[in-house]
């Protein structure tokens, strides 16, 4: 059965999937009756894709793209306030020699780190992400989770990204794990009225099948997520190129199916700029240009920025720079 339109709000999805989502097994037809994915085809899709050859002017545009999609993350045991600062000057300026170079879209980080990092970027128009809800396993009570969520957006996080309970979805939970993140963008409310974007990481490197992630996907995108997130980074592997081109394939049927847009994130191992291009082709080609905008589409990177400004910067000057040129993140 078809999704039928409700009033959007900030707390919580703005289609009614009620007549699904009421038990487990409801939601495990529908997850389930969505169409299988061809895991041949599809890595044979993104690998044709991924020779696409990118050059010039479209390049440069590329390149800059790409900066702008970036969340300059650290996610890190020994992180500190100072290093957190220095990332976020970084961010709203990532070429200090170099005025033209567009800021990134966020700085990702621990939720004891929003507050250092809310106060570098100010209103530059750079966000502030937050990972929580027992970040990266997931595996805390409801109620620590939604602390965890609250304390960051009270904080001032601009974002909240979340991990789900892979092992309640291995396990067939399927109304657990929607409901959760039901509970979490419900925490993601501020008191005047607006919400922090939630982000939803499903750890794809875990998920097993192309199957699982398209039924993943949709199951986030049900519950009210704004973005749908491959992976946390610290589990390998972490994104790939036709893991994320079913996400992007989920977003575009669900926007032919609601008339709402959701953004993806890949996270994890995109280390150059040759791979972070060959992703913009597969968004172009499998979800459409609408994705091509930072609203929608996000790399979760550290080292991928630095090697974005060497690339740009040899086609500004013609000459390229090394990789200490520039700050180690």
């Amino acid at each position: 059965m078809p999704p039928t339109p409700a009033a959007a709000t900030s707390q919580g999805p703005a289609w009614d999937f009620s007549d699904v989502t009421h038990s487990d097994a409801s939601l495990r037809r529908f997850l389930h009756g969505l169409p299988g994915v061809d895991q041949v085809g599809a890595d044979a899709r993104a690998a044709s894709l991924g020779t696409r050859s990118i050059k010039t002017t479209a390049k440069a545009y590329a390149l800059d793209l790409a900066i702008r999609m970036v969340d300059l993350t650290t996610l890190e045991g020994q992180d500190t306030h100072g290093k957190v600062r220095a990332l976020a000057a970084k961010a709203m300026r990532p070429d200090p020699a170099d005025p033209t170079c567009p800021a990134t879209a966020a700085v990702c980080v621990y939720p004891d780190m929003v507050a250092t990092a809310k106060d570098v970027l100010g209103d530059s128009g750079v966000n502030v992400a937050a990972v929580a809800t027992a970040f990266p396993s997931g595996r805390a009570a409801l109620d620590i989770k939604l602390a965890d969520t609250r304390d960051a957006v009270e904080a001032g996080a601009d974002e909240i990204d979340m991990v789900i309970d892979r092992g309640a979805f291995l396990s067939g939970r399927y109304l657990q794990v929607f409901e959760e993140i039901v509970a979490v963008k419900e925490a993601c409310a501020r008191p005047d009225g607006q919400s922090a974007h939630l982000k939803v990481i499903f750890e794809t490197g875990e998920l097993q099948t192309y199957d699982n992630v398209r039924r993943v996907s949709w199951l986030g995108m049900m519950a009210g997520a704004h973005f749908i997130k491959t992976s946390t980074g610290k589990v390998q592997p972490a994104a790939t190129l036709p893991v994320t081109m079913v996400m992007l394939q989920a977003v575009r049927d669900f926007r032919e199916a609601t008339g709402q847009m959701v953004g993806v994130k890949p996270a994890g191992g995109i280390r150059t700029s040759k791979d972070a291009i060959k992703y913009l082709v597969v968004v172009n080609e499998v979800a459409g240009p609408d994705w091509l905008d930072p609203d929608w589409f996000r790399f979760g990177a550290s080292t991928l920025l630095n090697e974005l400004l060497m690339q740009r910067t040899k086609m500004t000057t013609g000459r390229y720079s090394g990789p200490d040129y520039f700050t180690l993140d």
